[in-house]
């Protein structure tokens, strides 16, 4: 492996773990498309800054992008507060305005430069080994990785200092207000950390992979966990595995890094959302299995105990009195059985004390329709445990 693939490799995972931090909260707090309004619509803080500056490497261009983002969420707030329109439609008519200025200002300006819009869009860490730092004729590294490492090593420090408000601030402003945390310092702070990154990882990676890296890895851990240290962890790690693995899906393919590694981020979050445990498709339908089926058995308990005459106990009537299909019958009947809700004598069905007493409960269930209520009674009657 050449020196040259591993500084692509430590860029990609760097750039992702810059952007899983703020990302993260971004998704908690269902403000996962204002990292793409920020993206697109700081390029005409970047113009800006190289008409000043002059110099595509000038800290100038991150500071005025950095404004431009937070500009973005002002302007999305102040339309969104109106009440005219939805924060959705708000962010759609504000990123395009800028991000349309940004491109008419590189048009009319700065088409002999290296600042175009292709490169801002796509970005190409194949490139990004060769934009290295010299300094007083020494060469230190690639560029974007003294950039990105700064950026991230800001990033985690502002995390640990402020983790305890950014933490209260997500999940309840009104308590970091009681609190003395101003929730509005709070989230703009987090736009500028989200809009500095973003202007970082600009010529390395581009617009798209930044918020495929912000978003994607943190929606992939909000599905393992509710915990947020936990899923800060889970989306840091699920980033730089798709860096690393995405770059060798790209060398494998001859394709783009890039979109080898926004790939790789997608197959992760789609197989997560497969066969996450508790919120992935597979155990959801599972768990509204179960549901239909403790109806069901509710169903069956009550015709048990509305009757006590041996015709409509027989298991064959009960197939035709419920109106249910012989597999169903048989899955209810097993899971009283092996609740130990029924007993059975020649065929004939009848309630044990257990099945008495849970079916007294799940009356009174019924009747006050207490959703704490009927979870207890799993837990006491074991259903689906055996």
């Amino acid at each position: 492996m050449s020196s040259a693939q591993i500084e692509i490799q430590l860029i990609a995972s760097l750039v992702a773990v810059a952007c899983a931090i703020p990302g993260t909260f971004l998704v908690l707090r269902k403000m996962a498309m204002i990292s793409d309004a920020i993206s697109h619509s700081i390029l005409p803080g970047i113009v800006i800054g190289f008409f000043i500056t002059q110099d595509l490497n000038s800290p100038l261009l991150i500071l005025l992008a950095a404004l431009t983002g937070i500009l973005t969420v002002v302007l999305v707030e102040y339309i969104q507060k109106t009440g005219l329109v939805k924060e959705d439609t708000a962010i759609g008519l504000v990123f395009p305005a800028l991000f349309s200025i940004g491109v008419i200002m590189i048009a009319k300006n700065a088409n002999d430069v290296h600042l175009d819009v292709d490169a801002v869009l796509l970005g190409e860490l194949a490139f990004a080994p060769f934009d290295r730092l010299i300094v007083s004729g020494v060469d230190v590294g690639p560029k974007s990785l003294w950039i990105i490492g700064s950026i991230l090593i800001i990033t985690i420090g502002l995390l640990f200092s402020f983790f305890k408000e950014l933490k209260v601030s997500t999940f309840d402003a009104g308590l970091a207000a009681s609190l003395g945390f101003s929730p509005v310092v709070i989230h703009y702070g987090l736009m500028t950390v989200s809009s500095v990154t973003t202007v970082g990882a600009f010529d390395a990676v581009g617009a798209i992979l930044v918020v495929a890296l912000m978003i994607a890895p943190a929606a992939t851990a909000y599905l393992l966990t509710n915990e947020l240290k936990r899923m800060l962890i889970y989306a840091i790690c699920f980033g730089v595995f798709s860096a690393i693995s995405g770059y060798w899906v790209a060398h494998w393919l001859d394709a783009s890094i890039a979109g080898s590694i926004t790939t790789m981020l997608g197959l992760i979050f789609l197989i997560v959302y497969l066969f996450a445990p508790r919120k992935g498709i597979i155990a959801v339908l599972y768990r509204e299995k179960q549901q239909r089926t403790e109806v069901s058995l509710l169903t069956f308990l009550l015709h048990l105990k509305n009757h006590t005459e041996e015709r409509e106990r027989h298991v064959n009537h009960l197939n035709e009195h419920i109106n249910w299909q012989k597999v169903r019958s048989k899955t209810v009947l097993d899971l009283a059985l092996k609740n130990n809700m029924i007993q059975l004598d020649k065929n004939i069905v009848s309630l044990t004390e257990k099945g008495e007493d849970f079916t007294s409960q799940a009356i009174d269930y019924i009747i006050t329709n207490e959703d704490t209520q009927i979870e207890d009674m799993k837990d006491d009657f074991f259903l689906f445990r055996g």
